[in-house]
């Protein structure tokens, strides 16, 4: 039974969005679970670490995906992202240790956002900031 609602599930999915809508709307509800964070003066320590936790998770998704044969991205935007991945881990601890704000990966994701939806910005002009 499983298998076919993930099979309805992929189905459905593969007619109604292309990678780039998922990829966006993932970024969409990871970025607003690291705003909620943010907002909240004193947010509860597991709610905080698990939204860095699901936004590390997502990049480390997308890295595996850049490296793969079959991800036909152009060669230095899959550079470029790799590293901006790399730059995004780093933040991350540096986040859960105190040493950095949250900010920083919400205003990553939301340039990645952008990107998505086709507006300006390169991972490459965030990997310099």
């Amino acid at each position: 039974m499983q298998q076919l609602a993930y099979k309805a599930y992929g189905e459905v999915t593969s007619r109604t969005a292309n990678t780039g809508q998922i990829e966006y709307a993932l970024f969409q509800d990871i970025t607003q679970a690291l705003k909620n964070v943010d907002e909240v003066e004193t947010p509860q320590p597991a709610v905080w670490a698990d939204a860095i936790d699901r936004n590390l998770k997502l990049w480390q998704i997308l890295s595996t995906d850049l490296v793969s044969d079959a991800n036909e991205l152009d060669p230095v935007l899959k550079r470029n992202l790799i590293a901006l991945a790399e730059s995004v881990r780093q933040i991350s601890y540096h986040v859960l240790s105190r040493k950095a704000e949250i900010i920083e990966l919400i205003e990553i994701n939301e340039i990645i956002m952008q990107g998505l939806e086709g507006r300006s910005s390169s991972p490459a002009d965030v990997a310099a900031e």
